[in-house]
């Protein structure tokens, strides 16, 4: 995760049902999970009563004119081909501003944002930019659309380092677990990987069909493949790594009820998968940690690497280890980070957290 004008802020960057399950607007829920949570977004975007004229509702049960699944379709493909053809920079310097709109605009995002941004860079001695990370917030989002859309020049955008790790990991035949918090362009990471070998990338589906469709059209690329959060997709994951490819996991969402363990991050405790160490342990998987930090505007991303100690097998220590990482690579560039995801909030499901 995770993105007015003419009416009030609230008409577009208010949240949905949905939204609201994961205490966030509908910008940052998006940019929590750009493929799965796109909806939340297009629905502020696109209402399904969308059209205010003169202060009055027009036409339609609802008093509102109701936008039909294809329209909206047809909307949204629009708005990805306009950033398509625009220039990286341009695309950032929108993507600032409506991150600083949602800021501004919400009570809600503000809460969730500041207080997580202001304890984490306070408690590391880091210099407070509110403003620079609410920015670039908005170019979380900017950015995952440019790079689905123009996948060949963010490639050419891209400098890698520690690349010598990585085919050394996948060189030793068990696979590649492969972990890309939200940060910066962390999009172009599974496209770089694909670029050497197979990729099998975890994500959660939105409920509408139309939505998968143009996601999946979008972020599509060769040697990509993208597997839901369920027990099949799991299981592809698995054979991938038998036969020797990469699997990519966002390891800093909070898991469904039941899925995950309630361990420290920023020293908070924080429901969270131990997913990724069981996938490794199965066959002793290198487990490599993945930051891709936006250089400049327009100016593309700094890609880098770090291979983890094996994980324990308990899962609550894995899970601690695995934070600890996810740590580590955000303050590569805290202001960079999705900070108005709520990583802290308890899951429907999930047991209570340890009082002590």
């Amino acid at each position: 995760m995770p993105l007015h004008i003419p009416l009030k802020i609230n008409t577009i960057f208010g949240t949905t049902r949905r939204a609201r399950n994961y205490n966030g607007d509908a910008l940052a829920v998006f940019m929590n999970r750009p493929a799965s949570c796109l909806n939340s977004a297009i629905v502020q975007f696109y209402p399904k009563n969308a059209l205010f004229i003169k202060h009055r509702w027009k036409f339609g049960p609802s008093a509102g004119i109701e936008y039909h699944w294809r329209v909206r379709k047809l909307l949204l493909k629009l708005t990805l081909a306009a950033i398509a053809v625009l220039p990286l920079f341009l695309v950032q310097v929108i993507g600032a501003v409506l991150g600083i709109l949602a800021y501004l605009g919400s009570g809600q995002y503000r809460t969730l944002f500041r207080p997580q941004y202001e304890s984490v860079v306070k408690s590391h001695h880091l210099p407070l930019q509110l403003w620079s990370a609410v920015a670039a917030s908005g170019q979380l989002f900017s950015d995952s659309l440019w790079i689905w859309r123009n996948p060949q020049k963010a490639l050419s955008l891209v400098e890698i380092q520690d690349w010598d790790l990585v085919e050394a990991a996948i060189n030793e035949g068990h696979g590649l677990v492969m972990l890309t918090p939200h940060l910066g362009g962390f999009e172009i990471i599974p496209r770089v990987l694909a670029q050497h070998f197979p990729a099998t990338i975890l994500y959660r589906p939105s409920r509408q069909e139309w939505l998968n469709e143009v996601v999946e059209e979008g972020r599509a690329y060769p040697n990509m493949h993208f597997v839901p959060t369920n027990l099949n997709g799991v299981r592809q994951m698995t054979r991938a790594l038998t036969r020797g490819e990469a699997i990519g996991i966002l390891p800093d969402q909070v898991p469904s009820g039941g899925e995950g363990v309630w361990v420290p991050f920023f020293g908070r405790l924080a429901y969270t998968t131990p997913l990724p160490a069981r996938l490794a342990n199965r066959n002793n998987t290198p487990v490599v940690m993945f930051t891709a930090k936006r250089k400049g505007l327009g100016k593309g991303w700094l890609m880098q690497a770090k291979r983890l100690e094996p994980l324990s097998e308990d899962s609550t220590l894995a899970a601690a280890e695995l934070n600890l990482a996810i740590e580590n690579a955000i303050l590569v560039a805290p202001n960079q980070f999705i900070w108005a995801y709520n990583r802290y909030k308890h899951p429907s499901g999930a047991e209570l957290p340890p009082s002590n």
